[in-house]
């Protein structure tokens, strides 16, 4: 990001009260040395806090939220907490675990070791930021310039405001943050993996694959299926998808609200990402529930069997339609059933948070 335009990346930083005051203070110095190097076309502006933000027990997405919490209160662009509590992913410790969604990163002390030294924890919290940025020491050392490049664009928008957020209507503000920010939108949902969500909501996937196994069975579903326009499915198919996607997000709080300008503009770009992310996985599921009852239909069900139900000979487009109608209905299944799913686990689905160096 051009230094010449006055953009700046506020980097809040949050650090557990187990360090002493004048470590936190050469941390602070260090961190924006490093992160100044790494990136010379970018100004970074570190605010350092002592706060445990929680209480223990607590679990990573707990963690993740109340570091976006404290983000949104002081305005800023990205926040790392150092915290003294253990990081697991997947049972395993880990020093980083960053969250690109949600503009935040954690930093665990007790997985440096015994001797954690100042430049190791820089370097941590470095990568942190980095991987928040789209950024990582894989890539840096596999890809060359062009990489670099884009991760100062990304930057770049990262540090950009809507001017007078607040004078704009919500549709204006919308489409001033879509139009802005496509790049860092496209980045922030690459980073979800939001191919990954349906096979994280195992509860979701028993709900829709019981529910196409009892369109299949359902004569009602066939006549249906045989008797409905294609417009009129696919509306229907849209529907229960919007539907979908709406339960899941709504449910389970994954909606953010702000009322500040800055937090405004935080909020839309968060907001457009969920809905980005969790409407691929939804239709994710929608295509892999299709394909299996396409499948079984055409293995389980006799044409003269249909016939008998339908009042005429069937084609592939009959069983096209019943599979794409009892794919519908399943998805609507499938959002029930990930309304089952606890908030931790359709948080965690929702937003794989990419871990750092262990």
């Amino acid at each position: 990001m051009p230094t010449d335009d006055g953009a700046v990346i506020e980097l809040g930083l949050v650090v557990t009260p187990a360090l002493e005051d004048r470590a936190v203070e050469k941390l602070t110095d260090d961190l924006a040395h490093t992160l100044s190097e790494r990136y010379p076309g970018t100004r970074w502006h570190i605010t350092t806090v002592r706060d445990p933000l929680v209480a223990p027990p607590v679990g990573l997405s707990e963690l993740v939220d109340a570091a976006r919490a404290r983000l949104l209160a002081e305005q800023w662009d990205l926040v790392v907490d150092v915290t003294e509590l253990p990081l697991l992913v997947a049972r395993r410790p880990v020093v980083a675990h960053s969250s690109p969604t949600h503009s935040a990163a954690l930093v665990s002390l007790p997985a440096l070791g015994l001797v954690q030294t100042q430049r190791r924890l820089v370097e941590a919290i470095a990568d942190a930021v980095g991987v928040l940025a789209g950024d990582s020491p894989e890539q840096r050392l596999q890809q060359g310039g062009r990489h670099r490049r884009r991760v100062q664009r990304f930057l770049a928008q990262l540090a950009e405001e809507v001017e007078d957020a607040d004078a704009l209507q919500g549709m204006i503000l919308l489409r001033r943050v879509v139009t802005g920010n496509l790049r860092l939108i496209a980045g922030m949902v690459r980073a979800n993996h939001p191919w990954r969500l349906v096979p994280r909501l195992s509860r979701a996937l028993i709900a829709a694959l019981g529910v196409a196994a009892f369109g299949l069975v359902a004569s009602d579903v066939w006549r249906i299926a045989a008797s409905i326009g294609p417009v009129r499915l696919a509306v229907l198919c849209l529907l229960t998808i919007a539907a979908a996607v709406a339960a899941l997000i709504f449910e389970h709080g994954l909606w953010e609200r702000a009322a500040d300008r800055r937090g405004r503009e935080q909020a839309m770009l968060f907001n457009l990402v969920t809905v980005i992310t969790v409407s691929f996985g939804i239709v994710a599921l929608y295509a892999m529930v299709f394909v299996a009852t396409l499948a079984m239909a055409g293995l389980m069900i006799e044409p003269s069997t249909m016939t008998t139900q339908i009042g005429h000979n069937p084609d592939f487009g009959n069983y096209l339609r019943l599979a794409l109608l009892a794919s519908a209905l399943a998805t609507v299944g499938g959002a029930l059933g990930g309304a089952l799913e606890s908030d931790t686990a359709v948080r965690d689905a929702a937003y794989v948070h990419r871990p750092g160096p262990s």
